[in-house]
C-alpha cells in the first residue's frame, strides 16, 4: 500500500526534474548569448575568435579542428566533461595555466550550471 502512494510522487519528481533540466538550459543559452557568443559559436565547424563550443561537453580541450589552441590547452590532456567545465568556466587561467582564452571566469554558480546545461545541449 505504502509504494502507491509513493508512486505518483516520484512521478512528479521525475517529470519536474526533467522539466527544471530544460528550463536551465534555455537559462544557460541566455547566457552563453551574452558573455560566450561573443567569441564563440554553437554551430560546428564555425570557430570565431574563440572554438565552436559545439559538441564540447566530453570533448578533449584543443582538439577542436581548424583552431588555433595554445600548447597549454592541446597539452593539458583535459575532458570536458561537466565537472570539469565548471571548473574551467569558474577560472579559465587556473585550470590550464597558459590558456589563451582571456575570459576571467562566470564566478555566479546558477549561471555556470545553467550554460553547462545549454553547452550539453549541443551535439
Amino acid at each position: 500500500m505504502r509504494l502507491r502512494q509513493l508512486l505518483p510522487a516520484v512521478i512528479f519528481a521525475t517529470l519536474s526534474a526533467a522539466g527544471a533540466q530544460a528550463q536551465d538550459a534555455e537559462a544557460g543559452k541566455a547566457v552563453f548569448n551574452q558573455q560566450c557568443s561573443i567569441c564563440h559559436s554553437p554551430t560546428a565547424g564555425r570557430n570565431q575568435v574563440g572554438p565552436s563550443l559545439f559538441g564540447i561537453v566530453g570533448s578533449t580541450a584543443g582538439q577542436v579542428p581548424n583552431f588555433r589552441f595554445s600548447a597549454a590547452n592541446k597539452a593539458s590532456g583535459v575532458v570536458f566533461t561537466e565537472a570539469n567545465l565548471d571548473r574551467y568556466l569558474t577560472d579559465p587561467r587556473g585550470m590550464i595555466p597558459g590558456t589563451i582564452m582571456t575570459y576571467n571566469g562566470l564566478k555566479d554558480a546558477t549561471k555556470r550550471a545553467n550554460l553547462i546545461a545549454y553547452l550539453a545541449t549541443l551535439h
